[in-house]
């Protein structure tokens, strides 16, 4: 495959040595310094973009790839709110796009545990649960898109929050996300169940930007070919 980079940094490079490793080649790298050429003539022979920017630009990025006919994969985080539109754009232009929080195998069957736990949980209120999330200090949303989606799939579990919230909080409704920032840490995601008598603990921990890379790498070659709109779980069967 042609492939489009779409934000070249630390992520970039890394799907950049996958790509090449898997023998595809890197047709177009967009970063800060070039963005003027995300436009349909630079992007006439790319098969698919994969897009690891910043949220301020995530949107109008897709947006270039899509109505120039470019499948695109998308990793950012923190510009959902124009999620709606991108489906509406991909279906208009009979495209391709596919997004995921997270691209790594393991922190995706890791949702899947955690749904499946909230649930087994809801009926025993003496169970209060909190989500914790560590990253490197230039990860730039907080809470991460990671830490959104276990939220969100403890939200969808139990009946006795309402809502997630970023930082401390003493609201019963309210499942806590505290979200940590360090100097080198790829990322750590952890949900505590905690009554007065024992705690229960999941947790995945990155060992590195490689698995991320990987699922991205492989969403990229899933969508070749394809159209609609499409996630990690269409990628994995779940």
């Amino acid at each position: 495959m042609n492939v489009a980079i779409v934000g070249y940094g630390k992520m970039g490079k890394e799907i950049a040595k996958i790509l090449e490793y898997r023998s595809h080649n890197v047709a177009l790298i967009i970063d800060v310094n070039n963005q003027e050429d995300l436009n349909s003539e630079k992007l006439k022979d790319i098969d698919v973009a994969i897009e690891f920017s910043a949220p301020s630009v995530a949107y109008q990025n897709i947006v270039k790839c899509l109505e120039a006919g470019v499948p695109v994969v998308c990793g950012t985080t923190a510009w959902l709110d124009n999620y709606n539109e991108v489906m509406k754009l991909t279906e208009a232009k009979n495209g391709a796009f596919f997004y995921a929080s997270n691209y790594s195998i393991g922190v995706n069957l890791f949702f899947e545990v955690n749904k499946k736990l909230a649930q087994l949980m809801n009926p025993y209120p003496q169970y209060d649960v909190t989500v914790e999330e560590v990253h490197h200090t230039q990860k730039k949303d907080a809470p991460s898109g990671t830490a959104i989606t276990i939220a969100e799939g403890i939200l969808d579990g139990i009946e006795r929050k309402e809502s997630w919230i970023c930082g401390t909080t003493t609201e019963p409704n309210e499942l806590e996300i505290g979200a940590i920032r360090r100097s080198i840490v790829p990322g750590t995601h952890t949900v505590t169940w905690e009554s007065e008598v024992d705690m229960l603990r999941i947790e995945h921990t990155a060992k590195g930007r490689e698995g991320f890379a990987l699922g991205a790498v492989v969403a990229a070659e899933f969508l070749a070919g394809k159209k609609g709109v499409y996630s990690m779980n269409d990628l994995l069967g779940l």
